[in-house]
C-alpha cells in the first residue's frame, strides 16, 4: 500500500490498521532511523524506564552511537519542553552506562 492510501486509512480510523500497520515504516526507514524515532517518541510520552532502556539497547545493537541518542533528546527540547528532556536524561544516562560518571560530577 502506498503512503497516500495509508494516510487515508489513518484519517478514517480504519480498524484494520491495528493488524497491518508498519509495512511502510519498515520499507521506507532504515533500522537505525526507526530506533531513533522510537526513542524520541518514548521520551515525548514519558514512557516507563524499561521501555526506554529496551529501545536504547536495541538502538545500540543496531549501531546507533550514544551521541546520536543524546542528540535526539537534545533536539526534542523544542518539541516537548526542557522539563520532559531533563526528566529523561538520567534514564538515558543509566541506559548508556553513564550513571557513575554523572554522580561524580559536582557542577
Amino acid at each position: 500500500m502506498d503512503g497516500s492510501e495509508l494516510l487515508r486509512r489513518f484519517c478514517i480510523g480504519d480498524p484494520a490498521l491495528a493488524d497491518d500497520s508498519g509495512e511502510l515504516w519498515s520499507r521506507c526507514l532504515d533500522h537505525r532511523t526507526r530506533d531513533l524515532i522510537r526513542i524520541g517518541a518514548l521520551i515525548a510520552m514519558s514512557a516507563p524506564d524499561v521501555s526506554l532502556r529496551t529501545a536504547i539497547d536495541d538502538a545500540l545493537s543496531a549501531g546507533v552511537a550514544a551521541e546520536e541518542i543524546i542528540a535526539v533528546m537534545d533536539g526534542l527540547v523544542t518539541v516537548v519542553g526542557l522539563p520532559r528532556a531533563v526528566a529523561a536524561a538520567p534514564r538515558i544516562a543509566s541506559a548508556l552506562g553513564y550513571t557513575e560518571d554523572l554522580q561524580n560530577d559536582e557542577r
